[in-house]
Formats: structure tokens, sequence, C-alpha cells
């Protein structure tokens, strides 16, 4: 006996599971700084990141940081995302192996959160809400 279809609105979610960017100046302390989401959506073949470096506020509020390495180090992660064949090697791996190398636990000053898991219907349209809510209004 075969398990009838899915109703249409659930067939349209998407699981996505994504992970805070977070600036960590102090790795000793743990303090951090939320400034971007990195989301990824296999079956809709989705990986993307929204990234934020507000230097003014971080300049305050950690004045001994090198502002244009981390600079780099944001334009390399966000390259390396979106699969940029002049980025690096680990930006020719598949969509789901690059996830999971940008939120690997490291110890530096550019860390993830732990990763969470979520469902959708867009997207594109639930990386820049998670952004809203877990960078701009913090």
């Amino acid at each position: 006996m075969s398990t009838p279809p899915l109703p249409a609105p659930v067939r349209d979610w998407i699981d996505y599971d994504y992970a805070i960017v977070r600036v960590v100046p102090h790795v000793h302390l743990g303090m951090f700084y939320n400034i971007g989401v990195v989301m990824h959506a296999r079956t809709a073949g989705f990986l993307g990141a929204h990234l934020h470096l507000d230097r003014g506020r971080l300049s305050r509020r950690c004045p001994n940081l090198d502002m244009d390495l981390l600079d780099r180090f944001l334009n390399a992660y966000q390259r390396i995302c979106e699969g940029a064949t002049d980025a690096a090697p680990i930006a020719l791996l598949p969509p789901s192996e690059r996830f999971h190398w940008l939120t690997t636990p490291r110890s530096a000053v550019l860390q993830c959160s732990e990763v969470h898991a979520g469902r959708t219907r867009d997207p594109e349209a639930t990386l820049e809400q998670l952004f809203t809510e877990n960078v701009q209004s913090g």
C-alpha cells in the first residue's frame, strides 16, 4: 500500500539550516557581535549569506580590531558562500559542503553560532528576515 501524496501546502515547504555569523574580537572572553547570517536550503539549491559589518560601532567597542583584515575575511567568506571560481578551492565544493565548512566551529575572530533549522517557502526572504531579526535588531 502506498502513502497518499502530501497536500500541496505541505509539499511547498522547504527545509533549511542557518547560523549567525559573529565577530569575536577577544576569543578568550567569548564576547561577540552578530554581523550576518548564512543559510542553506539543500532541496531548493540555495546557499546564501547576508553580512554587514558596522565598522563604526565595532571600532568604538573594539578599538584594536584590525578592520581591514576583518573586511578581507568577510569578503572571502561571502565569495566562498557564492561559489566564486576565483575565490579559493573550497568555493568549488558543492553548496552543502561549503555550508558545513563556513559554519564549522573555530577559534577565530570570525565564527558562527550553532546551526539551527527551519522551514520556509521563500529562502531568500527568510534569509533577509533572519538577518533583520538577529543582526539589525541587536
